[in-house]
């Protein structure tokens, strides 16, 4: 099922529509901080030489808690949130500036984190050769290896075909592995175990 299946703009008849607006807030933190680390590291590696990461999350949830009355079903939320970032990704043309609504929403700060100077190289490399991979490439490696999500999960996120994911994952890794001149991988499983490691 695709994610437009899940939810639909024009349909406001769903779990959230009556709700006050502290019930909504209570809600929306509530589905949102299971994803709060994925979404976090996908903003990272997808944003990066592109937005600020801070400002993609920040402006994503912003227009999430907007819209939440759009939201069919609590499962339909990660491909709503992860459909807005990649919105805003494409709108980046402007500048968006964050003013401070997102403290009044209560939400966990965004901190970054601090790994060791050797893994901040790491890092910075790994963004670099993935920033030069097809978009669709891209985004997938980061849902798979970085944020771990499932194929099937990528699936209705990129509103493809289980094939067509495979695929991407299989030819971004064998392009990946080129760019770095490594083993296939190695830098994307020691950057995610420092992520868990230091979260």
């Amino acid at each position: 099922m695709s994610g437009r299946a899940l939810f639909q703009a024009k349909t406001p008849l769903n779990i959230f529509t009556m709700l006050t607006e502290d019930d909504k807030k209570t809600r929306f933190w509530a589905l949102y901080d299971p994803l709060h680390e994925p979404f976090v590291r996908y903003c990272r590696a997808r944003a990066y030489g592109e937005y600020s990461p801070q400002d993609l999350v920040h402006e994503s949830l912003l227009r999430a808690y907007e819209g939440f009355e759009r939201v069919q079903k609590p499962e339909a939320f990660l491909y709503f949130l992860f459909g807005i970032a990649r919105r805003v990704l494409q709108q980046q043309s402007r500048r968006f500036k964050f003013k401070g609504t997102y403290q009044e929403f209560q939400a966990q700060s965004l901190q970054d984190e601090a790994p060791s100077q050797d893994q901040q190289v790491d890092v910075q490399i790994l963004y670099a050769a993935l920033k030069k991979l097809p978009t669709k490439q891209r985004e997938a490696l980061i849902l798979y290896e970085i944020c771990g999500f499932a194929v099937k999960e990528i699936q209705v996120i990129q509103q493809a075909g289980a094939s067509a994911v495979k695929a991407r994952l299989a030819r971004g890794r064998k392009q990946l592995a080129q760019l770095l001149k490594d083993p296939p991988l190695r830098s994307i499983s020691s950057f995610s175990t420092s992520q868990s490691t230091s979260s």
